[in-house]
């Protein structure tokens, strides 16, 4: 997933956490913290790509 992916999902778990917590709906509450987990463990998978590419690049492998 792309960054702005990443950060998209993040931004609508928030709103739909809030949402939730307007409404006294815990089950839109934890969906929403749920995207927020996946967005950030798309963006931290993507990180940790990166920084493995980086250093296979430097090795010359």
């Amino acid at each position: 997933m792309s960054k702005a992916k990443n950060k998209a999902k993040q931004m609508k778990g928030k709103m739909k956490e809030a949402t939730g917590k307007a409404m006294d709906d815990r089950s839109m509450e934890g969906e929403g913290r749920g995207e927020q987990m996946t967005g950030k463990a798309g963006e931290l998978k993507d990180r940790a790509a990166g920084q493995m590419k980086g250093h296979m690049d430097k090795s010359g492998r």
